[in-house]
């Protein structure tokens, strides 16, 4: 017999995903309908459907085939859905789940709320990688240039922050704030002289990255952050159980039979190439790896084989909301999603801050 409060908490984790799912399914619709030029969503939903028979019929699985819906009327529909809209679709999908993975592993590897990619500078550093692979016309890799060196800039800030907010065995919740605040300053002032350095044409493009956007997107940038994002998340989930061990303290978790530092060394991979898949086409994109998991571990619990899948999913949600505001709140011009991300985090931060400071009974 199932105890009562088991069955409570599996029927929460099937409601949190079942929503999640929900709401994913209705923002792509509504997103992809929603423009200058506005698709209804009969037509929206019938363009998905010949597309994913298309692709069934290209493998050869034709048994997969769904009846197609509502042909788009307008004749310039069909090349808005799949050449524009739906790319960006995509982009918010993977960068949101990118991001917020990134968040919830951080703050399992640091043992401490305040972990995010932004926050930390981790962002930061992955967008001087960026921007030095615009400015010095860097192309050693072709397309994947601009991930590459934002991978090694990511990386590099991660291994900083790692180092020096560790002290006997710990995080030190003011050493990550400062650590993150030094490093957001340098990485700063180096966009500042990239900005300097480059032409009218690469300052357009590090302001981008400033900003952050999905503005332009398209399915070749979409081919490059997928893997990333797919390698990523399978990775942060393989991770979960050693990050609940890992929950328990360094010294009990090694006497379970884990190598902490091990652990160490690839959720830090893993967040660096997590974040640099989305800082490097999409700008620095701050607070979504620091408000998702929160929200998810209030629901969920703060067991990992649930908080960071369910962080991938509603870090795709929130992302894919965000764009829709930032392309639609104000007619004919298109907000910076890094804004709108901000509005939200800045204050939970804020909150949380204090929470945080309240239970350690002051920093002093």
């Amino acid at each position: 017999m199932v105890h009562p409060a088991a069955r409570r908490a599996r029927l929460r984790v099937w409601t949190t995903f079942g929503i999640l799912t929900a709401l994913l399914c209705v923002l792509i619709v509504v997103s992809a309908g929603t423009g200058q030029l506005h698709i209804p969503a009969e037509q929206v939903i019938g363009a998905l459907s010949r597309g994913w028979n298309a692709v069934v019929s290209d493998i050869g699985l034709t048994w997969l085939r769904v009846p197609e819906g509502a042909a788009v009327e307008h004749v310039n529909g069909e090349a808005t859905l799949w050449l524009v809209r739906f790319p960006r679709i995509v982009m918010a999908l993977l960068v949101g789940a990118a991001l917020a993975t990134a968040g919830a592993v951080m703050q399992g590897v640091f043992r401490n709320p305040l972990a995010e990619p932004g926050v930390i500078g981790v962002s930061s550093g992955a967008a001087v990688g960026a921007c030095a692979a615009i400015v010095f016309g860097l192309g050693f890799a072709g397309p994947l240039t601009l991930p590459a060196m934002a991978f090694l800039g990511g990386l590099l800030a991660t291994v900083v922050v790692y180092g020096s907010a560790r002290a006997d065995g710990r995080t030190e919740v003011v050493t990550l704030v400062l650590t993150g605040i030094a490093i957001n300053a340098i990485a700063g002032a180096a966009i500042a002289l990239l900005t300097f350095l480059g032409t009218t044409q690469e300052r357009e493009q590090i302001v981008f990255w400033q900003l952050g956007s999905l503005n332009g997107s398209r399915w070749q940038d979409v081919l490059i952050v997928l893997p990333l994002t797919v390698v990523g998340v399978v990775g942060c989930v393989l991770l979960s159980r050693s990050l609940d061990l890992l929950s328990l303290g360094e010294r009990q978790a090694t006497h379970l039979g884990l190598n902490v530092e091990r652990l160490h060394v690839v959720a830090i991979v893993l967040i660096a190439l997590l974040t640099s898949g989305a800082v490097a086409l999409c700008g620095i994109i701050s607070f979504v790896g620091l408000v998702v998991p929160h929200l998810v571990r209030m629901i969920l619990g703060p067991g990992h084989r649930l908080l960071v899948p369910a962080s991938a999913f509603a870090g795709a949600v929130l992302l894919m909301g965000a764009d829709l505001v930032a392309r639609t709140a104000v007619p004919y011009a298109e907000l910076p999603i890094g804004m709108l991300t901000a509005l939200i985090g800045g204050p939970f931060f804020f909150w949380l801050l204090r929470r945080t400071r309240r239970r350690a009974g002051g920093w002093g």
